[in-house]
């Protein structure tokens, strides 16, 4: 008998000391004091970050997509109930699309792909691939949960993307690449336009629902020259129209928004996901095709109605970019709302890609892309304070690096799969992610 406590003693111990190994406590320092919220201050006030500016009076602006449907059944990437499951059939093809726009022979790209995130992988193919500055490629996604995965070469990647496949990478990569080139060949001479309607009636806040705001302005950017015009559009509600059980190939309703777009007079089209944490779509139909075929029609006519503000800017252009790391706590995705992993089971668990924030002023409208799901609920200070600094504020998802969910920060202990499953950097990180963002409207403005 006492051989047998004994035993249980030690397996007791064991299981204690690996747990202890594996989990810990959340750090709730306030942001402020922390070293590496020191660093970013540090960042900004000696501007050690890359970027460039010019100016002149005759932008060009191209544009194209190539497709990068695959020729043969992947994983599927988006929820990790599909277990890594393949496509069953292509409902509808994916592309990359790129905007590329030239301001006194200095280029600058808009690239879209209609994948879940850009993921960092794909990231560094396309940064190491082309001799364009990193600062001047601004990455973005649909964020469409039913578009190809098998891009992410880690334990947790597998489970939202499936069996890593480095065809996939590299085929993406090489056509993101691609069409940079293509939108090189195809210019015309364009003024840009900024153009924002306001649609309330398809969003809705999945996280508290009534209890907190929505997110319900369609930014968009029009580029008008004298035969054609092209347009890029942001809203911030999910691409989440289409289930787990859906396995077709699809862009969900961005990919209806832009072929409704280029079918009412654009000649291209292209879409970045907003603010779309906490922001879900308002669905309308009998099938879930019905109701992506719904969604993309709902917001294309709001998008080709009377907007609400709109901007056009003079003879004298403005083109910049901004471009830094953006130090974080130390990683502690949390197992319960009180409880995390310890940082290095994260990067086992993860991988190691430090995220960054990238910015691009075109006239007075700055884009800001997030290596994150970026709370819609933190947009109304944010265009508040750029519309004093004489700017009109697009924040997208998605830049190419990816640090799980930002939400507004009264919610984090809350037991909800963004505040707990996609939290992985701590507490008080809407407002410090809101900071850096004030930071980046005062270096561009």
């Amino acid at each position: 008998m006492k051989t047998f406590l004994k035993i249980i003693g030690i397996i007791a111990l064991f299981i204690l000391v690996l747990l202890f190994s594996l989990l810990t406590g959340i750090d709730r320092t306030p942001y402020q004091e922390m070293d590496y919220y020191k660093t970013w201050e540090n960042t900004i006030t000696q501007k050690e970050y890359a970027g460039s500016s010019t100016s002149g009076d005759s932008m060009k602006v191209g544009w194209s997509k190539v497709n990068i449907t695959p020729d043969y059944a992947t994983p599927m990437a988006g929820y990790g109930k599909r277990k890594g499951e393949h496509f069953t059939a292509v409902h509808d093809s994916i592309f990359v699309r790129t905007i590329c726009i030239d301001l006194a022979g200095h280029k600058q790209f808009l690239i879209s792909l209609d994948m879940l995130i850009v993921p960092p992988s794909i990231t560094e193919i396309v940064k190491n691939g082309t001799q364009v500055p990193f600062e001047n490629i601004y990455l973005s996604a649909t964020h469409s949960h039913n578009s190809i995965g098998g891009w992410y070469n880690t334990l947790v990647g597998k489970l939202f993307a499936g069996k890593y496949d480095p065809n996939i990478e590299k085929m993406v990569g090489e056509n993101v690449l691609k069409s940079m080139k293509a939108a090189e060949m195809n210019m015309m001479l364009a003024k840009v336009t900024y153009e924002e309607n306001i649609d309330s009636m398809h969003i809705y806040n999945r996280l508290v629902r009534e209890k907190g705001t929505i997110d319900p302005e369609i930014r968009s950017i029009k580029f008008v020259g004298a035969q054609d015009s092209i347009i890029l559009t942001t809203y911030a509600a999910h691409s989440t129209i289409l289930d787990a059980a859906t396995m077709e190939l699809s862009r969900d309703y961005p990919g209806v928004l832009v072929d409704q777009l280029e079918g009412s007079g654009y000649a291209f089209a292209s879409f970045m996901a907003g603010a779309v944490g906490s922001m879900g779509p308002v669905q309308v139909g009998d099938t879930d095709f019905e109701q992506v075929e719904n969604q993309g029609i709902n917001v294309k006519n709001e998008v080709i109605s009377i907007p609400e503000k709109t901007e056009l800017f003079g003879k004298q252009e403005i083109l910049k970019s901004f471009y830094a790391t953006l130090p974080l706590r130390k990683p502690s995705p949390k197992v319960t709302p009180t409880i995390a992993m310890r940082p290095w089971v994260f990067n086992w668990l993860f991988g190691d890609y430090p995220p960054f924030l990238k910015s691009m002023r075109i006239g007075n409208i700055l884009l800001v892309g997030m290596p994150c799901d970026f709370s819609g609920e933190l947009m109304k200070d944010l265009d508040n304070y750029a519309a004093k600094n004489g700017l009109q504020l697009i924040v997208t998802s998605f830049n190419g690096a990816y640090a799980g969910y930002i939400t507004a920060d009264q919610y984090f202990d809350m037991d909800n799969y963004e505040t707990v499953t996609m939290n992985w950097y701590g507490p008080e990180n809407g407002a410090y992610f809101s900071e850096a963002i004030r930071n980046i409207v005062d270096e561009m403005k």
